[in-house]
C-alpha cells in the first residue's frame, strides 16, 4: 500500500490543508502508519495523540489513531485541548511522541498536525520523509492498542504551579478555540475577577477568527475590558499555543512587547541568562534585555526553530511577534499561551506596576504591521539572496540571520521569504513616520532591483 500526499500540505513546521480538497482521512492514516514506523525504529512505541476543535478533528483523529496502530505503536488519547496540553501530555506521561490535530489560527475548513518525536519538534525534514515512506509505502505493520488518559485538570494545575500573582480585573479572550475549557477551569482557580468570551468549544468560530495577533480579532475583548473597566484583557488562538493582550486601555500589547514584560522576573531569577526573539521583533526589545542584565539572541522565525535554539543556548525564554512564547524557566521549553497568561500575570504583580503603566512606559515607535506579498516559490529565496549581495557590496549594516535585517539611522528593516507560503514579508519601525516613510523606500528600491514591487497585501 502506498499513499500521496497533496504537496501543498507537506509544510515546513507542520502538515496542513483544506479538509476535503488537499487533507483528508486517508493522509491522516499515512501520517500515523509514517510517525509510527519512525517512532519504533528510534525504539519507541507509545504515541499521545490530541485534537483542536475543528467540526473535522474527531474524524481525522480516528483515522490517524487507526494508522498510528496498523504500524505497531500504542496510543493515549488525551481528548479535545490546546495544543500545549499534548505537548504537555508528552512531556510527563509514559510516551515517546505526540500528535495533535488542529488547524492552529486557520480558517475553520482547514485542519492539520503538529508533531512532537522524542521530546524535539518534528518538523522540515522529518515532514518530507513522511511523505517519501508514504509513497514507497515503507512502513512497518503491527497491532498496537488504543486507551484513553484525562489530563484536563492535571494540565490546569501544572500551569498554576508556583503561581504568586496578584489580584487582578481580567478578560479572557477564547475565540471558540480549543483552549475555552482550559480557560474556564484555569479561572475558577486565579484569584481576582474574570470575564470570558467566547469559551465554548465550536470549529466554526461564529464570533470572529481565532487570531489574536489580528487587532480586528481583538474587538470583543476591547468592548469587555472598556465596558467593564477591567485591568487589561487576554486572548488565544484557535489552537492555543499563541497569545494576545490588551491593556486596561484597549491598547495592543504585541508579541516583542509581551516578551520585554515577561523577561523582567525570568531575569531577576536567571541574572545574565539568553532570551530569544525572533528577526521580527523589535529593537526596542533586543535593548530591553540588555538593560535587564539579559543576553539578547536574535534567531529566525518558526516555532520549531526557536526551540531547537533554546536548548542550544539554555535560554529560559524565547518568543516570537506572533504570539508564541516558550518557557524553560521551571517548564518544558514549548510554547504555551495558557502559561503565558498566567506568567503575565505574575510579572504585572511583581513589576508592581498596573499593565497600562508598563505600556506606556515601553519606547514610543512607529512600526509597519508584517506586510506580506506573494511572489513565485521558484524566486522567492533568489530574490533574498539577491537583496543580501546588494547590501553587502553597498556595506549595509545588515544581520542575515534569516533573510535581510537592515539597520539605519532612522530604524530597521526586514526583508524575508516565509517558510509555509509563497509569500515575501517586510517589515520596518522607526522613530517616527518620515522615518519610516525612508524606509519603506529602501525596500521598494530593494524589491525593484529584483523586479518585484509591495503590490496588494496578500492576506495570512
Amino acid at each position: 500500500m502506498t499513499h500521496r500526499f497533496d504537496p501543498t500540505s507537506l509544510r515546513e513546521y507542520d502538515i496542513r490543508g483544506i479538509v476535503g480538497k488537499t487533507l483528508g482521512p486517508d493522509d491522516a492514516r499515512a501520517i500515523g502508519r509514517g510517525f509510527a514506523t519512525l517512532l519504533r525504529r528510534a525504539g519507541g512505541t507509545r504515541v499521545a495523540v490530541g485534537r483542536d476543535g475543528r467540526v473535522s478533528s474527531l474524524e481525522l483523529e480516528a483515522a490517524l489513531v487507526e494508522g498510528l496502530t496498523a504500524s505497531g505503536c500504542d496510543v493515549v488519547r488525551i481528548g479535545l485541548g490546546p495544543t500545549p496540553m499534548l505537548y504537555y501530555a508528552e512531556a510527563t506521561l509514559e510516551v515517546d511522541g505526540g500528535i495533535q490535530i488542529t488547524g492552529s489560527h486557520n480558517p475553520g475548513n482547514y485542519n492539520g498536525f503538529k508533531m512532537v518525536f522524542q521530546h524535539r519538534p518534528f518538523f522540515g525534514q522529518d515532514i518530507q520523509t513522511l511523505g517519501k515512506m508514504a509513497a514507497e509505502g515503507d512502513w512497518d505493520e503491527g497491532e498496537g492498542t488504543v486507551g484513553d488518559a484525562d489530563i484536563l485538570d492535571n494540565y490546569v494545575g501544572r500551569l498554576l504551579a508556583g503561581y504568586a500573582g496578584g489580584t487582578f480585573r481580567i478578560g479572557w479572550d477564547a475565540g471558540n478555540g480549543a483552549a475555552g475549557p482550559v480557560i474556564d477551569k484555569l479561572v475558577q482557580l486565579l484569584p481576582g475577577e474574570h470575564h470570558t468570551l467566547f469559551t465554548d468549544v465550536d470549529g466554526n468560530f461564529p464570533n470572529h477568527h481565532p487570531d489574536p495577533t489580528e487587532e480586528k480579532n481583538l474587538a470583543h475583548l476591547k468592548a469587555l475590558v472598556a465596558e467593564k473597566n477591567l485591568d487589561f484583557g487576554l486572548a488565544f488562538d484557535g489552537d492555543g499555543d499563541r497569545i494576545g493582550a490588551i491593556d486596561g486601555q484597549g491598547r495592543v500589547i504585541w508579541g516583542d512587547q509581551l516578551l520585554s514584560i515577561l523577561a523582567e522576573p525570568v531575569l531577576k531569577k536567571d541574572p545574565g541568562a539568553t532570551i530569544i526573539a525572533d528577526v521580527k521583533a523589535s529593537q526596542a526589545l533586543y535593548d530591553r534585555i540588555a538593560e535587564l542584565g539579559g543576553q539578547p539572541l536574535m534567531w529566525k522565525t518558526g516555532h520549531s526553530l526557536i526551540k531547537t535554539k533554546m536548548k542550544e543556548t539554555g535560554a529560559p525564554l524565547a518568543g516570537e511577534m506572533s504570539g508564541h512564547i516558550f518557557f524553560a524557566q521551571d517548564y518544558y521549553g514549548f510554547d504555551d499561551a495558557q502559561y503565558a497568561a498566567v506568567q503575565l500575570i505574575n510579572a504585572v504583580h511583581l513589576i508592581g506596576r498596573s499593565m497600562s503603566e508598563i505600556r506606556s512606559a515601553m519606547p514610543a515607535i512607529v512600526n509597519t504591521p508584517e506586510m506580506r506579498f506573494q511572489v513565485d516559490e521558484s524566486r522567492k529565496f533568489a530574490v533574498i539572496d539577491e537583496v543580501l549581495e546588494r547590501l553587502k557590496a553597498e556595506g549595509a549594516d545588515v544581520n542575515d540571520t534569516d533573510g535581510a535585517r537592515v539597520n539605519t539611522p532612522d530604524g530597521w528593516w526586514l526583508l524575508r521569504a516565509s517558510n509555509t507560503q509563497d509569500v515575501l514579508v517586510a517589515r520596518a519601525e522607526a522613530k517616527d513616520q518620515a522615518a519610516l516613510e525612508r524606509l519603506l523606500a529602501m525596500i521598494d528600491a530593494q524589491l525593484a532591483a529584483s523586479g518585484l514591487e509591495r503590490g496588494p497585501q496578500a492576506g495570512h
